[in-house]
């Protein structure tokens, strides 16, 4: 199964200036039509509780899967609240036939998910701007080695990266 990691940082490697900060506020047009095309194009999105609640609804035609650690506490139509861990999750999109899935954030999940070396495919947008503090893109593990396998201009002023595991 194909695990596609999506995130849009600054260029100083932060995901949102605060945990509050929803992406659409900073990032490219270009980036958001990317993420929609791309997560369309997997059909099944995979995040975090706070991500979900900069947004706050579900993702039109995409099965938006929110990781938390209270899914009783949490009830919108169209949206799956799981408390399941990475490995078992994406076992059980398997076993329904799923054959790729798109993590998009935030930095808890980006980070289980790269230290259970989960990801295979990460599509970084790197928008020019630089915050000097904020929520980091990932932490708390070891030391991936990336190959680019393209390097893609959006717009006049981001740069996306696709990078797998060497």
């Amino acid at each position: 199964m194909k695990v596609i990691l999506i995130a849009a940082m600054s260029v100083d490697g932060k995901i949102a200036e605060s945990a509050e900060q929803n992406s659409l506020d900073w990032t490219s047009k270009e980036d958001t039509r990317f993420f929609i095309e791309k997560t369309k194009e997997s059909g099944v999105v995979i995040m975090g509780s706070k991500t979900f609640n900069t947004i706050g609804r579900p993702l039109k035609d995409r099965r938006l899967i929110v990781m938390t650690y209270s899914p009783e506490d949490y009830s919108v139509n169209g949206v799956e609240f799981t408390k399941q861990q990475p490995n078992e999750l994406l076992a059980r999109l398997k076993k329904e036939g799923h054959e790729s899935v798109v993590v998009a954030g935030g930095s808890s999940v980006y980070s289980i998910f790269i230290r259970e070396g989960l990801i295979t495919d990460y599509f970084l947008t790197i928008e020019p701007v630089l915050f000097g503090k904020g929520v980091p893109f990932a932490h708390g593990f070891d030391r991936v080695n990336l190959k680019l396998v393209n390097s893609t201009r959006l717009g006049e002023h981001s740069v996306l990266l696709h990078l797998q595991e060497v």
